[in-house]
């Protein structure tokens, strides 16, 4: 008998993460503005956004093999509970007190540390969440969340900023943050799961636990593929980001309000291919051969997107978020199934340094490249590296990479 996607579970982790979505892109969106407002300092802002990184380098692989000993329910609740007061004492400081850069400074660093474990928690614990064959529907749904809910909330957020002021979107937020955790804590995990416990722990443990999940991922070549692969395109995504900007606020006849709507085509893609991606089932012997398409046709897209006139580089975005959504699914899908449960937390720990140490080095190169090369190439030699890496990584190991998807 087919198993039914919207369970008890599902349903609650689904309500929660709507809440934690809400309030993290309205809170989100007041900070973006608190630091420039009070400090008036371009270097103070992206100061804040750098520190913000640092955790999830480091974090999620020291807490991975606590989170895979001990129940993950745990680390999910008790980290939003965490992170709801956090940010009601900021919205209380900020009402009565004056804003103190330092320790905004040390309340950032400490917010990246819970966001970086709370991100891996949910990744762990939702394929446990999702019925058995129904992994690409329970996908589908969590990728349709933020972008839907993210367009809904921005214009909502700029008004309940002019209204209420940073402080009490902070305070909102962290009660949306209280109230996430209150619905996860319905949630019924297996017996397995609930059963988990932490003893006799120690270093030397804690040591082979890591060396338990380095051996793993050695003997998996397809997933070592894929997650490289990922981290690649991660970091060139992220940075020719600046590129886009610069492009837009520089060449003769565009316009920062045209290079907005990028995010508008994007989002009409991704939400269509989510879509569509929940009703639809490809077969596992076709996946691999899917994702390869969509990477290799994503990058040519990147490859020929400034080239393009400009309706046409919105259909461009749209088509390449519609692909992205659909492959991005599939791939975790299988990723999550692929991986054993007991190694989840420390695999997807190890997946995202990757994509963070990714994403610092293609910023800082593609920075540089930035500055001698014409912002059109530059963006066309991103997409080659990516075609190439696509190549590499997923076609030329395919049947390694097939695995992963085919189990």
């Amino acid at each position: 008998m087919k198993n039914k996607l919207f369970t008890r579970n599902f349903i609650l982790v689904t309500i929660a993460t709507i809440f934690g979505a809400i309030g993290g892109i309205a809170g989100s969106f007041a900070l973006s503005f608190l630091v420039f407002d009070e400090t008036g300092s371009t270097l103070a802002s992206a100061i804040i956004m750098s520190i913000q990184i640092i955790p999830y380098v480091f974090v999620p692989v020291i807490i991975a093999p606590f989170m895979d000993r001990l129940p993950r329910k745990a680390f999910l609740v008790g980290g939003d509970i965490v992170n709801g007061f956090i940010y009601i004492a900021t919205g209380v400081w900020l009402l009565y007190f004056d804003f103190s850069y330092i320790a905004y400074l040390m309340v950032s660093m400490l917010l990246a540390c819970l966001s970086s474990v709370d991100e891996l928690a949910y990744k762990s614990i939702y394929p446990e969440l999702i019925p058995k064959g129904e992994e690409e529907k329970g996908y589908s749904v969590s990728s349709m969340l933020y972008p839907v809910l993210k367009v809904l909330m921005l214009p909502l957020s700029a008004v309940l900023l002019g209204v209420l002021g940073v402080a009490l979107i902070l305070v909102l937020q962290g009660i949306l943050s209280l109230a996430a955790a209150f619905t996860e804590s319905f949630i019924k995990l297996p017996q397995k799961e609930e059963g988990k416990t932490l003893e006799a722990y120690s270093i030397r443990q804690w040591m082979q636990d890591i060396k338990e999940a380095v051996k793993y991922l050695k003997e998996e070549r397809g997933l070592r593929s894929i997650f490289t692969y990922v981290a690649i395109t991660n970091g060139l995504a992220n940075g020719f980001g600046p590129i886009l900007i610069a492009f837009f606020r520089t060449f003769p006849g565009m316009t920062a309000a045209m290079y907005s709507f990028f995010s508008v085509a994007e989002f009409v893609g991704r939400s269509l291919g989510s879509a569509l991606q929940y009703r639809i089932n490809i077969p596992k012997e076709k996946k691999h051969g899917f994702v390869l398409f969509v990477y290799q046709v994503y990058e040519l897209m990147d490859m020929c997107l400034l080239w393009l006139p400009y309706p046409l580089m919105l259909v461009n975005r749209a088509v390449c978020g519609f692909l992205g959504s659909n492959s991005s699914i599939v791939r975790t899908a299988a990723v999550q199934r692929y991986i054993p449960e007991e190694l989840r937390a420390r695999i997807n720990a190890f997946s995202d340094v990757f994509i963070c140490f990714s994403i610092g080095i293609f910023s800082l190169l593609i920075g540089i490249l930035g500055e001698f090369v014409d912002y059109r190439l530059c963006v066309t030699i991103c997409g080659a590296v990516g075609f190439i890496s696509s190549a590499f990584f997923i076609w030329a190991r395919g049947k390694d990479v097939r695995k992963v998807y085919e189990k």
